[in-house]
């Protein structure tokens, strides 16, 4: 039975929670403090941590920047009455599992509780003296088989999989958040001959700016503030195997000289060391972004990206991949059956065309989670249309609404003249009219955020970036 913590200090809503957990088959222990739970997290075994963010003696993002030093492999979800962006990514990017905000939906919270819990880190057998960063994923924690396909651009992608992975190039998986690259990168990994190596995973976007450098290097005890002991680095971790790089254009500057010295040496120097260790490790590296276009922006070095860039794979966003939605969906299905100890078979024939109608702005994450939660409401051995969240079926309704009802006549009228546009600003007018459409959005739902997400078709991070970017809070 799994323990969860949960740290409210309304002691109503705390006594709420607690009922509804304790039903569900967790242990709940409960308090209202941070230091409180500090002291519970030391002397008893917790397994998930879900906090408030506003507490009597500090902050949920306090107690969850001091657990996951403490204990890397607790799953911690904030809670809160507030809904402020900036405060939602700096808890992600510090390793809060989710964000949600009051009041919450019952269903979904088990769902998130259960995913947390089905996500969270294990040591690598090799290394028990040392626990991987919660950044860092061991192969053994993917979420789902590759699945192969029979679309075209599916089985080209394959093609290029198997040319590739017998050498030693560095490979950069370009594609859509959501569109499985990870999953790219352990194929290639596996199909190497590195297969019997570690892989290890990373989410540059989460990594803290200021650890970055030491989470993949590694630092020597007392090399600055915090530097207890010392630490292995990812790329020490990963020698003899492949590192995955995810989101490599997040790494500042600085973190970039060092990978690419890293990777034109095969040596690196940990945070505060004056030894060089030798590194024998394959590098794939994933992103969404444009990194040509940041490196003319100075955001990320040219020859960095060349470097990376010996061999390029495409992901395919699963609109593309219609032909293969019934393998990703029979897959996850499976999967969803064995974590929440469930025997679901099928789809029913409205939800079927309601998946091919689709177009997944999120791509298999979205297509994973949706099904992970259809499967947990579902009563009978199929899942139904009212399994699906509201957000999909109301998106699809505003979008038939919107064919139905528009014309070149009535979109004349909410379109705003054509004006001439001068040279080198179509940057800064694109900026101005995603703004708007942000923002309208937001107003039409009410600043729902997953709504909005599902309307503009963009995941929820990249909602929450833009919106912090644009200063709509």
């Amino acid at each position: 039975m799994a323990h969860i913590l949960l740290v409210e200090d309304d002691l109503t809503y705390s006594r709420i929670v607690k009922n509804f957990l304790e039903k569900n088959g967790f242990e709940v222990s409960t308090c209202t403090k941070v230091k409180e739970a500090q002291n519970l997290l030391t002397t008893e075994k917790i397994d998930l941590t879900i906090a408030d963010f506003r507490l009597p003696d500090g902050t949920g993002m306090e107690l969850l920047q001091w657990a996951k030093e403490k204990f890397p492999q607790m799953q911690i979800i904030l809670i809160t009455h507030y809904s402020d962006i900036r405060i939602a990514i700096k808890a992600m990017k510090l390793g809060a599992f989710e964000y949600i905000t009051k009041p919450i939906n019952p269903d979904e919270l088990l769902a998130t509780v259960r995913e947390s819990l089905s996500q969270k880190a294990k040591p690598t057998p090799e290394k028990t003296e040392e626990i991987p960063s919660p950044l860092a994923k061991s192969s053994s924690a993917s979420h789902s088989s590759y699945v192969v396909g029979d679309s075209q651009d599916a089985e080209k992608l394959e093609k290029h999989i198997q040319l590739v992975a017998p050498t030693d190039l560095s490979v950069l998986v370009l594609g859509e958040t959501g569109t499985g690259k990870e999953l790219i990168s352990k194929r290639i990994h596996e199909f190497s001959s590195r297969k019997n190596g570690p892989f290890i995973a990373i989410d540059c976007g989460a990594l803290p700016k200021d650890l970055a450098g030491s989470e993949l290097f590694g630092h020597v005890k007392g090399a600055f503030t915090g530097a207890l002991d010392h630490k292995t680095g990812h790329f020490e971790m990963a020698n003899g195997g492949t590192i995955f790089l995810d989101e490599i254009g997040n790494l500042s500057y600085e973190v970039q000289i060092q990978l690419l010295r890293a990777i034109q040496e095969r040596k690196i120097r940990k945070i505060g060391g004056n030894k060089e260790i030798e590194i024998d490790v394959r590098i794939i590296a994933a992103t969404n972004e444009n990194l040509l276009s940041q490196s003319g922006e100075g955001l990320f070095r040219e020859d960095l990206y060349h470097r990376l860039n010996e061999f390029t794979l495409h992901a395919i966003p699963l609109r593309n991949r219609k032909a293969d939605l019934e393998h990703f969906v029979q897959n996850f299905i499976e999967e969803s059956n064995q974590r929440l100890n469930k025997s679901i078979k099928s789809l029913a024939p409205e939800v079927w065309e309601t998946f091919y109608s689709y177009d997944w702005p999120g791509n298999l994450r979205e297509l994973r989670n949706m099904i992970n939660r259809a499967v947990l409401l579902s009563a009978s051995d199929r899942i139904e249309r009212d399994a699906l969240p509201s957000e999909l079926l109301e998106s699809q309704f505003f979008e038939k609404k919107m064919t139905s009802e528009s014309s070149p006549a009535s979109f004349s009228s909410t379109i705003a003249p054509a004006r001439s546009i001068p040279a080198g600003d179509y940057k800064s007018h694109f900026q101005e009219q995603e703004k708007e459409l942000i923002l309208k959005v937001l107003q039409d739902t009410r600043y729902n955020k997953s709504k909005t997400a599902k309307i503009l078709k963009m995941d929820r991070k990249t909602l929450y970036s833009k919106m912090e970017k644009y200063g709509l809070e």
